[in-house]
């Protein structure tokens, strides 16, 4: 019996090779191994037979013609099924390849738990990537969590451990226990899972995410460009959007999310972090399980939902991605097999101290496969349009957050991550490659050059970045009184120096209106009236510059207090005339934005845009051309409270002059001064060089213009 044992732990890397059946000594046996069990039976060839004990191995004599196919073996909760170490390999030698090589772009059907047919038998192929692992095994409902039961088979070099596991199917919970080299028990969640437990549990489950009958193929195969489109974004976390307190899931929320946006004129939805993660006040952004939708709100199948029925809606669907760092919770991927995996050793290369979190090692082929394949998993499995990858720039710099020698130089003593930037390179290249169509956005918040520049040119490849200085140029200055606005005029006019150095987007995002900075109408000076006509001031004047526009919810019917994720939106404000009108006017103008090309053609290109007068501090007023190849719109921005009549702008040429919209609208709850006429100026000679327009209080102005040849 000693020997059965120790024979046994010599084989703990590799079961398969002394559990289950087996030809020795010219005798076929069928070996169990059941510790603590009294009896042990397994059905063969359709009758009961009993096992003999030897100290935790049950062991019994079967005829010569016995195969793999014909006995099934009892489980710890009495599902009959074949033996989980009578089948061959799921990990093979092609996909451990192209794992070590980083390359594996379809990972996320090779790794985790994935329900399949395998030797022509249905059930769970379950496997880890964990190779300073001295041992793993398979936990879960079907093993009452015993670690003894169920160990997985070592795929050498990889570092995969893997195990087939007939009979398994959807909603089985389980984990990972992980044997450490110095001795440490570990219980990890699956890195791989599609699906989680509710937090605070933290098991994985295994979900099929293949069986959701899409509809969305029209939206998917169509043919558009990237560049000159209208794209305006509404930001949602989709915990607090809820309306009235109710909870609402993802189907509940997909048909009303879809109505509004269509209503209100956003083209997409970009949804703070929903993969999985234990603390709410996280916001998302600290992710346990990168693979799997949150389950806070339903299932992945009811996450396809959602995403279909958007696209269905003529709505796209982008996601917060977090690939910049990850959290220390024990479950999940923090020192994964006892060691060091996903994340560096050294804490000045692998801790964030500012963040308390861990920072992916992404020269490692394996953890930066792990990170684009996920990539492609949501584009692939769940139909995202594209992805916005947060805190780029604390990729980008090894001294990001850090005083000097709190650092590593890189291997030519900048403090440039070159293994990030050839990741983010990496990544752009294989998602534009597989997913044309799908957009991918930095938030970068540094002067690093090209982050949105092609990859041919030397380029990070993002198709877009967002712009950080314009946000925080303008809201600074839409912060001042009026009175002093004149002194700041620079932080209007900077922005469009570099303007076209970057595909930019222009972002009001949640990050602006938390940790006591104010909701967007509360930063507004003045008394009520004023917070509204700047309010509306600043998203027109953000529709009006070049780049692509992002808002964060609430900000569209004037959310007063600061943004909360335990607190839905303050949706009864609509039931005041005020809100009711302000947003009326986000939906018109919206409208108007897509209505018409010279908003968004050239968004990327100096055509596109022309000043007209940057320099009147005075009356804190500029006015400028937004162009495409058949249109011209001259906006006019007034940031004091002043009505001037009689404002003339010099504007040559000019031969048809039309106010197209007005955000001083009386419906807007603005004062109407709008410019039902618009006079062209002569001089002496009679050549057309200005207008002379209604100056609207805190209004942005926008005219269809035609000018003379």
């Amino acid at each position: 019996m000693g020997n059965h044992i120790k024979e046994w732990e010599q084989h703990l890397y590799n079961p398969h090779q002394f559990l289950g059946l087996h030809e020795e000594q010219g005798n076929k046996i069928i070996r169990l191994y059941r510790p603590g069990a009294k009896n042990v039976r397994i059905e063969l060839f359709g009758r009961l037979v009993d096992l003999k004990e030897e100290g935790g191995l049950f062991v019994c004599t079967v005829p010569p013609a016995t195969e793999p196919h014909n006995y099934r073996v009892y489980h710890q909760n009495g599902l009959l099924a074949q033996d989980p170490y009578a089948f061959l390999p799921t990990f093979g030698d092609m996909d451990a390849y192209l794992f070590s090589r980083g390359v594996h772009y379809k990972l996320y059907e090779i790794l985790g738990a994935r329900v399949c047919t395998h030797g022509g038998v249905r059930g769970t192929k379950f496997s880890v990537w964990a190779p300073n692992a001295k041992r793993v095994s398979l936990v879960a409902d079907f093993n009452y969590w015993d670690g003894r039961v169920n160990p997985m088979r070592s795929m050498g070099f990889s570092g995969v451990w893997e195990l087939f596991v007939p009979g398994i199917e959807e909603g089985e919970k389980y984990k990972f226990e992980i044997h450490t080299e110095d001795g440490g028990l570990k219980v990890k969640a699956d890195p791989y899972a599609t699906f989680s437990e509710l937090r605070p549990k933290s098991a994985s489950v295994v979900f099929d995410v293949d069986h959701f009958s899409w509809t969305d193929q029209a939206w998917i195969s169509r043919q558009w460009d990237k560049a000159s489109f209208p794209l305006n974004i509404y930001e949602v976390h989709l915990g607090s959007w809820r309306k009235d307190g109710r909870e609402m899931g993802y189907v509940e929320m997909a048909r009303e999310l879809a109505m509004y946006c269509k209503e209100m004129g956003f083209s997409h939805v970009e949804l703070m972090p929903i993969a999985e993660h234990p603390l709410d006040e996280s916001w998302g952004y600290q992710v346990t399980g990168y693979y799997s939708v949150t389950s806070r709100f339903g299932t992945p199948r009811d996450f396809q939902h959602f995403v279909n029925t958007l696209h269905e809606n003529g709505i796209g669907v982008l996601l917060d991605w977090v690939a910049a760092h990850f959290p220390t919770d024990d479950h999940a991927l923090a020192q994964f097999d006892g060691t060091f995996l996903y994340e560096h050793a050294d804490p000045r290369k692998g801790y964030h101290p500012h963040w308390g979190t861990n920072i992916f090692n992404y020269g490692r082929a394996e953890v930066a496969n792990f990170l684009i394949a996920n990539a492609l998993f949501w584009m692939d499995k769940m139909h995202i349009d594209g992805l916005r990858v947060d805190a780029v720039a604390s990729m980008l710099y090894l001294d990001y957050g850090r005083d000097g020698g709190e650092w590593i130089p890189n291997q030519w003593g900048g403090k440039e991550n070159v293994e990030a930037i050839e990741f983010l390179k990496h990544l752009n290249s294989v998602v534009h490659a597989r997913f044309p169509n799908a957009l991918m956005f930095a938030e970068e918040s540094t002067a690093y050059t090209g982050v949105s520049h092609s990859l041919d040119s030397g380029g990070l490849g993002f198709d877009m970045k967002w712009n950080m200085g314009w946000m925080n140029d303008t809201l600074r200055y839409m912060s001042k009184d009026p009175v002093h606005r004149s002194y700041h005029h620079n932080d209007l006019t900077f922005g469009l120096l570099y303007a076209f150095s970057e595909r930019f987007v222009l972002p009001l995002s949640h990050d602006e209106v938390v940790h006591e900075k104010a909701s967007l109408l509360a930063k507004m000076p003045g008394d009520d009236w004023q917070k509204f006509a700047n309010l509306r001031l600043l998203y027109s004047y953000m529709i009006c510059q070049p780049g692509k526009k992002l808002l964060f919810m609430g900000g569209e019917f004037g959310q007063w207090y600061e943004w909360s994720c335990k607190d839905p939106l303050s949706w009864n404000l609509l039931q005041y005339d005020r809100h009711q009108m302000l947003q009326k006017f986000f939906k018109e103008i919206n409208h108007f934005y897509h209505a018409h090309p010279a908003l968004w053609t050239w968004d990327f290109d100096g055509r596109g845009f022309e000043w007209i007068d940057f320099s009147d501090r005075a009356n804190s007023t500029i006015s400028y051309l937004r162009k495409s190849a058949h249109q011209y719109l001259f906006c006019v921005h007034n940031f004091t409270p002043n009505y001037v009549p009689e404002y003339f702008i010099r504007l040559s040429h000019v031969k048809s002059i039309k106010e197209v919209f007005n955000t001083d609208r009386l419906d807007y709850w603005g004062s109407g001064k709008i410019n039902p006429n618009v006079a062209v100026v002569d001089d002496p000679t009679g050549r057309k060089v200005g207008v002379q327009i209604h100056l609207a209080p805190l209004a942005t102005m926008v005219f269809d213009v035609e000018f003379s040849t």
